[in-house]
């Protein structure tokens, strides 16, 4: 009463205001400041409570105190409705506000940016606003004292680190807070009540009280446009959550008790300090998680985890160490905004006096998902997304501004249009918050709506004083229509019952965001009179097991309706007459969008009889997905092509089975016998069909015989080039391009097919040598390491090429897994300068060599020294069967037979190579023509008088002397050079950490040059050179890092950094966890190590 009293004396009126402003926000706030700095009197209401800084919750159930949530799809809600935290679910999608006096500058991070360019240039921002917009943000910056944050602190530390580089063309963002850093000042009398308000005549409470009170007003006689609620935007908000880093995050906020104790420089800093944008259209910001938050919100219970694992019980480990005083992993919160479509929709439900919200569409979360993972990828530990599409604090428009009523409900004034004449507005009623915006903003808007209200304000305080000398004008309401809504019922029925019907619902990620697909099968009954049961045996499925699918795929990140099937396609028993051991379950479904977009999403459930049954659960509920987006006729159509995997759970297997529709008994028995037949009896299905081969005349070759140092023959053959189509006509530059094969196999000159390496160097204008060490079938060894390769044949190779072109020629360097470990022995060592290689390229194999768990347990096991015992002195293996096969021969390829494999073939020869190195390529990736070349003709002998020095290399996991001992790794100052590290996303031999960790040790000991790694999926291990879709693939990454190093680009680009060691130390790499070992572990290596020396032991038994 005393501070009524105060300012009724100080306007020296006694009764009544001039105007009624309703919010507290950045935008009512400023309309109330400013009308009253012009002698208005202003009554400002406010929804919320006063909170002083005592009164903000400090602790997680006390925050929960402070919340209210609204579940409107279930209709429910709980909280106070006056809670400081207003969170609404409608969905998929979350919106989340603030409620008290001050509005969301109470809870927000209070980042003030300044509106993009791109923003402003948006067709719907009004053209009004322009000529004054840099004096109103100026204005609003004044009065909200922003400051730039004074010290670099950790998390920032860190994101400046590694952000640029993992950001495609990305820039920091100059950021300043309305945060007060100067700590001598005195508290800023900013509380006293004529400097806090809220913009509005009438409705200024933010995005949905704005829309809510106009809906009101509307349904008493108000006439309003009928866009109101439309244009809703959630500028583009998607929040993540990285727990377990061993970055240096110190990301976790503190409490009272323990800022003293901590110098300003080590503490978290403000709730955000770092924010990158790329160019690509969105800003990722990192924030500090107050201490009070409920952390398992974050780590698991609003969120699911990537990659793919245990993310929930570290959740709660974590959750526990933080409440008993433990230190807790590093962790940070990842905030992107972007520029979605602002076509959601805000609705009013007159039966419940509610609104209710569609968010809208964001093109670029898929993007922004992918620069989180790539983060995570940099700093390690778990990211943790949200489940949500839409998980937004930045809620934009629902009363739009514009110059056309059809188009806004508000003019670029703030003025609320009266539609019941053009361009007529209702006298004294304004919008001036964030509903006001029409379009994303892609950063933090808070600036953007403080410049708005500024603007607004100042033809707002104009037209108040003119209405006080017009105190006499009546205003007339009149009631309006009411249209009702428009709904529409859709029945699918079918004309006929088919035999089988049932439903199946899969869940899983995409691309790392969450899909779902509800389907129904409807299995072919058709035909099956004139099936026989001889086609099961060429690899054709029972009709019965073949048919329609319908239904409907939850995909929100990509569309935020339903896309329905409109035609889709399901073999429960497909054989590729490839694998004629593998069964596949193949669905191909056709996906329309309600906004015209069409998609096909396509799997297979792979089942191999690898170790029989035991993979049998995993294998068939879950179905490895592509999802594609069609070429459409727009030119903003965005290339879609993701991966990812959908899983069936054991509730809803048992619901499949109840909804199980028709000749029940019929169905489970065929598919039974499918299964049956995979996995116990192991019967082929079909054969290696023959195709024509294609035998294309290569050019000319020159078959050079190259005596090494220490007296062997090896041979190397020249192809020379034509004019590069890239390079001018007369320009001579280098072009030399060495191939050096993997152990006893040829990769890059394959007569079979029509574009192998050799062919397509040529038709690119470079000169390849391939070098046939003593490794090569036609050269094979009887007595020699891998360190011979490179310590003898190829530097003797390179001598030749020196001795034909000049000593100022570089060579580039394509290897493949032995000759990749040979390339670094023959650098590391000293045995070839780097001053004569131009570039590195190695698929599979680097200085480091990493297996699988199966191929691991070969090398532990003592069958290296037991076939070397076998074999005796003659260590060169024949795989082709013939009559002077001697018995020791016969025995060690008996024995590499009855060793497990993955996938398994009816090639006597592939069965045999396969039982000795493991699975070397996937026989979906290989034409006929190319496996039978390989088997026949290519790699007819073995020499494995490198098998104990190979051993010694993969047990160490890195390169070593025939010895074992660390001769190479120790000398990275010979490496300077530029390299590319390219692995198979499913090999089942050299995993993926091979080229990661490669790819970290040059970049921490040769940080000037450019070095790449590249992950290609589907993809195996020698599958990478003689794939059917190699030259689509893999070798457009091998021609552009030779170019690359040719037009002299070995450096680093200017605009990225340079990585530190920490930095490089953060890095994690997901294709190393559990996603590398589902192709080599039932549950982990151990149970597979456990399972093979079970099955070892049975089978010494049988022999003794």
């Amino acid at each position: 009463m005393e501070k009524q009293a105060n300012i009724e004396q100080r306007f020296g009126e006694e009764d009544g205001y001039d105007a009624v402003v309703v919010g507290s926000g950045y935008g009512g706030s400023v309309a109330a400041f400013r009308m009253s700095m012009a002698g208005i009197k202003v009554c400002l209401v406010e929804k919320g409570r006063r909170w002083e800084a005592h009164d903000f919750p400090t602790d997680s159930l006390k925050i929960m105190s402070a919340s209210r949530m609204e579940n409107r799809n279930l209709g429910v809600s709980f909280g106070p409705k006056d809670a400081l935290f207003q969170v609404y679910q409608q969905g998929d999608s979350v919106a989340a506000v603030a409620c008290g006096l001050g509005g969301g500058s109470l809870v927000n991070a209070g980042v003030m940016m300044p509106t993009p360019v791109r923003a402003r240039r948006n067709p719907k921002w009004p053209k009004e606003w322009e000529r004054e917009w840099n004096g109103c943000e100026a204005s609003a910056a004044a009065m909200l004292r922003i400051q730039s944050i004074p010290v670099r602190f950790s998390n920032a530390r860190v994101m400046g680190d590694i952000a640029i580089g993992e950001m495609e063309e990305s820039y920091e963002d100059s950021m300043k807070l309305s945060i007060n850093f100067d700590l001598e000042e005195p508290p800023s009398s900013l509380m006293k009540l004529q400097q806090m308000g809220s913009c509005s005549a009438c409705g200024n409470s933010g995005v949905f009280g704005t829309t809510e009170i106009l809906f009101h007003s509307q349904m008493r006689g108000l006439r309003l446009s009928e866009s109101l609620g439309s244009g809703f935007s959630c500028n583009g908000n998607t929040v993540a959550y990285l727990a377990g880093s061993p970055a240096p995050l110190n990301a976790y906020g503190i409490d009272g008790k323990q800022l003293p104790n901590k110098i300003f420089q080590e503490r978290p800093g403000p709730a955000i300090s770092s924010s990158y944008t790329s160019s690509l259209g969105f800003t990722i910001q990192t924030a500090v998680l107050p201490t009070a938050y409920p952390f398992l919100l974050f780590k698991g219970i609003t969120t699911y985890g990537w990659p793919n694992g245990f993310w929930f019980f570290h959740g709660i480990i974590d959750k526990l160490k933080h409440v008993m005083g433990f230190k807790s992993s590093q962790a940070m919160v990842l905030n992107a905004m972007g520029y979605d479509e602002s076509d959601g929709k805000i609705m009013f439900e007159k039966n419940k006096y509610k609104i209710c919200f569609s968010p809208p569409q964001d093109l670029l979360l898929p993007r922004k998902i992918e620069a989180f993972q790539k983060l995570t990828k940099k700093l390690g530990g778990i990211l943790f997304m949200s489940r949500f599409r839409s998980t937004s604090v930045h809620l934009l428009g629902g009363c739009n501004a514009s110059s056309d009523p059809s188009q806004g409900v508000c003019n670029s004034k703030g003025q609320v249009f009266d539609t019941q004449a053009p361009a007529t507005v209702h006298p004294g009623l304004y919008v001036c918050d964030a509903s006001l915006i029409p379009c994303s903003v892609g950063i933090n808007p808070s600036l953007t709506i403080a410049a708005a209200a500024e603007y607004v304000s100042r033809h707002l305080v104009k037209d108040v004083l003119e209405y006080k000398s017009k105190r006499g004008i009546e205003i007339l309401v009149k009631t309006v229509d009411q249209h009702s809504c428009l709904t529409t019922d859709k029945n699918l029925r079918s004309s006929h019952t088919p035999v089988i019907v049932f439903k199946e619902t899969m869940k899983g990620n995409i691309g790392g965001m969450p899909c779902t697909a509800y389907l129904k099968m409807k299995m072919n009954s058709q035909n099956q009179e004139d099936f026989n049961e001889g086609n099961a045996v060429n690899g054709e499925s029972h009709p019965l097991l073949r048919g329609k699918v319908g239904g409907y795929v939850v995909f929100k990140a990509i569309e935020k309706d339903e896309l329905h099937i409109i035609d889709g396609e399901v073999d429960l028993c497909e054989v590729d007459y490839r694998t004629p051991y593998t069964q596949y379950m193949h669905y191909r479904l056709l996906l329309a969008a309600s906004s015209g977009s069409r998609y096909i999403l396509e799997g297979k459930k792979i089942m191999h009889p690898f170790l029989f049954p035991l993979y049998a659960w995993r294998e068939t509920t879950t179905l490895h997905v592509t999802f594609k987006k069609l070429d459409g006729n727009k030119s903003k159509d965005k290339m879609i092509n993701l991966i990812g995997e959908l899983r069936i759970s054991m509730i809803e297997l048992l619901k499949s089975l109840i909804s199980l529709r028709g000749n029940k008994r019929r169905f489970i028995y065929l598919f039974s016998r499918a299964l049956l037949r995979t996995y116990i009896l192991q019967i082929p299905r079909g054969s290696h069909k023959e195709s024509h081969s294609y035998y294309k005349p290569y050019p000319d070759s020159t078959l050079h015989e190259i005596e090494t140092e220490d007296g062997y023959i090896i041979s190397c053959r020249q192809w020379k080039c034509g004019q590069a189509p890239h390079r001018p006509k007369g320009e001579k530059q280098p072009n030399l391009v060495l191939l050096l094969n993997g152990h006893s196999t040829e990769s890059y000159w394959l007569p079979t097919e029509p574009n192998d390496l050799v062919r397509t160097l040529l038709e690119e204008g470079y000169e390849p040598w391939l070098l046939q060490s003593r490794s090569h079938p036609l050269n094979p060894a009887n007595n020699f390491t891998i360190e011979d390769i490179g310590k003898f044949d190829i530097p003797a190779a390179i001598t030749k090429i020196l001795e034909l072109h000049g000593k100022s020629i570089k060579v580039h360097v394509v290897a493949h897994c032995v000759g990749g470990l040979a390339i670094h022995m023959a650098l590391l060592g000293g045995h070839v300068s780097a001053t004569h290689i131009a570039s590195v390229s190695c698929t599979n194999s680097s200085m480091y060599f990493k297996l699988n768990a199966l191929p691991m347990l070969k090398m532990w096991l003592p069958l290296v020294p037991v076939s070397m015992a076998i074999l005796g002195k003659n260590k060169i293996l024949p795989l082709l069967e013939t009559p002077k096969t001697s018995l020791q021969h016969r025995l060690l390829k008996y024995i590499a037979r009855l060793i497990p494999r993955y996938e398994r073939c009816m090639c006597s020869e592939c069965e045999v190579f396969s039982g000795i190195f493991g699975n070397a390529f996937w026989h979906q990736n290989v034409s006929p023509t190319m496996h039978n070349w390989l088997n026949m003709q290519s790699s007819t002998r073995l020499p494995m008088a490198a098998f104990p020095h190979l051993r010694k290399i993969c047990k160490a996991g890195f390169i070593v002397d025939s010895n074992g001992k660390n001769s190479y790794l120790i000398h990275p100052e010979r490496m300077a050079v530029s390299t590319l590290y390219i692995s198979g996303g499913r090999s089942l031999l050299v995993t993926p950490e091979t080229s990661f960790l490669a790819n970290k040790y040059m970049k921490l000991h040769q940080p000037s040059l450019r070095h790449e790694r590249v992950i290609v999926e589907g993809f195996g291990h020698s599958d990478l050179w003689i794939g059917e879709e190699s030259y689509k693939k893999i070798f457009p990454h091998i021609l552009s890092h030779i170019r690359l190093a040719e037009q002299g680009e070995n450096l680093v680009m200017s605009s990225g950094k340079k990585c530190n060691a920490e930095a490089l130390a953060w890095a994690d790499d997901p294709y190393g966890g559990s996603r590398a070992r589902g192709f080599g572990s039932l549950f982990s290596p151990l149970v597979v190590i456990l399972l093979v020396l079970l099955w070892l032991v049975v089978l010494i038994s049988l022999f003794i």
